[in-house]
């Protein structure tokens, strides 16, 4: 089930591939699996900083009662932005496409009892790495860091990815 969630968050990657954007998805499913809202980064689409996958799909899925019994996923491990909107709403799981490239604040939130569920998938991994490699500066702009704390990212990256090493950056911003 996992799984076929996440492939409706890539879905929403690619679209925001494909319109120049940063390519993270993002969905949130009911309890009983409804799909509620479907959300991408769009902050160079909009120039608006605050679109990130998670708060689009959140802001998609508009108002509800209780959101203990959902599941937000998404193809990136989640900023302390959003997960601070999941701790905030009490969004009682998540399932991440990969930690490899970015890794957020899923650690944090399992510790507060959320249900984290990492699949370590290729294509959302592979797809990050690429756009990091060619785009390094729109992706520092996104995780909060100066291009000089970031040097030779792209390259790591790649060969993490290709040699079974992940690179990492811990901190910053990404959704």
């Amino acid at each position: 089930m996992a799984e076929q969630m996440l492939d409706v968050a890539y879905r929403q990657a690619r679209i925001g591939l494909s319109e120049g954007g940063i390519p993270i998805g993002a969905v949130l499913f009911g309890g009983d699996g409804t799909l509620l809202g479907e959300g991408r980064n769009r902050r160079v689409q909009l120039g608006d900083p605050s679109v990130h996958a998670e708060t689009d799909a959140f802001r998609a899925a508009g108002r509800q009662a209780d959101y203990r019994s959902m599941t937000m996923v998404t193809t990136l491990s989640p900023c302390w932005y959003c997960s601070g909107l999941v701790r905030q709403f009490n969004i009682g799981a998540i399932v991440i496409g990969e930690a490899r490239t970015f890794t957020g604040a899923h650690d944090w939130l399992a510790d507060l009892g959320v249900r984290v569920t990492l699949l370590d998938d290729e294509r959302c991994a592979a797809m990050m790495a690429s756009f990091i490699a060619e785009h390094p500066a729109i992706w520092n702009e996104d995780i909060g860091l100066s291009e000089g704390l970031s040097e030779g990212l792209s390259e790591g990256l790649s060969e993490g990815l290709s040699g079974g090493i992940s690179g990492r950056i811990s901190g910053g911003n990404s959704g």
